[in-house]
């Protein structure tokens, strides 16, 4: 069983390109997950200087930890995406590819996109917190 999810979007407030300005979760557990950082199994960063590379790695990472707690990107109730730039180009080509891809499902819930001077690895240029409510 799965927890029920509803994801509404306001008629009041301004259209969005995909993601739910309010996500509600009854009652259930919920697991939160350490920002997915695009470094492989051995701990080496996979795609310097290479943001799509970089989001693959993330997207891998993050789908591995949602199926270790039995979940699936559709069950990601709140998602925190930082980029490392300043540009709004880099932003949105961030959000295109992780929308398409695989974990596509985890952001159509409620999401906030950033654009940040830097993060915790040297040459890191992404990185995907979520947070997901369990299936019973």
């Amino acid at each position: 069983m799965t927890a029920a999810i509803t994801r509404i979007n306001p008629d009041e407030l301004h259209p969005t390109p995909g993601y739910h300005h309010i996500t509600v979760v009854e009652a259930g557990r919920t697991a939160f997950l350490a920002g997915q950082c695009p470094l492989d199994r051995s701990g080496s960063l996979v795609g310097p200087a290479d943001l799509d590379a970089q989001i693959d790695q993330v997207v891998a990472n993050a789908l591995v930890a949602l199926a270790a707690v039995n979940a699936r990107p559709e069950h990601v109730v709140r998602s925190v995406v930082y980029v490392v730039s300043a540009d709004r180009t880099d932003l949105s080509a961030a959000w295109a590819a992780l929308t398409r891809s695989p974990l596509g499902p985890a952001f159509t819930t409620a999401c906030t996109l950033l654009g940040v001077a830097q993060l915790g690895f040297p040459g890191q240029l992404v990185e995907v917190d979520l947070t997901a409510a369990l299936p019973t």
